[in-house]
């Protein structure tokens, strides 16, 4: 059975771009979000090896009953992505309680190493090496003014992921941030999107080849997408016109 790769917030804009991209490219897909109408709506894609789970990893209860569920559908997984990016309302850090970046963090950061115990041990079953990709957007290196809460996360995302990095080695797992500078160019909202944007295909191409990197040895822990992604046309046509 050819393995699959695992998609965590499948249904976000992001997510489905790596949806489609893996299906594109001939790739099983273990779809997982907890919005059943969002999953429903993947299965457009015809002939795809396109399997659904409703389930998150928003802490380490969830992540556990998650990978439970994986493990049911008894099928190597040789891929994770990790696209739990969540949209926040405008607001200054000091109008808001600490309870409030309390929840930014818990789904900027907690969730992502919740999922990352349950799942790099399914990566790393049966001696088969694979790649396990988080994704984030702009705002972790420079303060992103009226969302302190979203730079303050991405900033802690940062470093859980070079710590992951290297723990990750002993289980023969490579583990990488795919870090993005722009937002995501969607059909939402590419009436307004500027050109340098990546688009969210091109943004799932780009993790792919991250995951099928043939060479295992160890590598930067953070990926940086500055531009248009590699393999992505349609950006890279809008940044050239523009």
């Amino acid at each position: 059975m050819k393995p699959a790769v695992l998609v965590l917030g499948a249904t976000g804009a992001t997510g489905r771009g790596v949806v489609r991209a893996a299906v594109e490219a001939g790739r099983p897909v273990i779809a997982v979000s907890n919005d059943r109408d969002g999953l429903r709506d993947l299965q457009v894609h015809a002939h795809a090896d396109l399997s659904t789970l409703v389930a998150d990893a928003r802490d380490e209860r969830h992540a556990l009953a998650l990978a439970r569920e994986v493990r049911k559908l008894d099928r190597p997984i040789d891929g994770v992505v990790a696209a739990l990016c969540t949209e926040r309302e405008r607001g200054r850090l000091l109008d808001q309680s600490a309870n409030a970046l309390a929840d930014a963090l818990d789904a900027a950061v907690v969730a992502h190493l919740a999922a990352a115990r349950h799942l790099l041990p399914l990566l790393a079953e049966g001696g088969r090496s694979g790649g396990y990709v988080l994704i984030d957007g702009p705002g972790g290196d420079h303060p992103w003014a009226g969302y302190g809460h979203r730079s303050v996360g991405a900033a802690a995302l940062r470093m859980l992921a070079r710590v992951l990095h290297d723990e990750a080695r002993a289980l023969g797992v490579r583990l990488q941030l795919l870090s993005l500078d722009w937002p995501v160019r969607t059909e939402a909202n590419a009436r307004h999107a500027c050109a340098q944007w990546p688009s969210a295909a091109g943004v799932g191409r780009r993790v792919l080849a991250l995951i099928d990197r043939a060479d295992r040895a160890p590598t930067e822990a953070i990926v940086r997408c500055s531009g248009p992604c590699a393999n992505d046309p349609v950006t890279s046509l809008l940044a050239r016109q523009g």
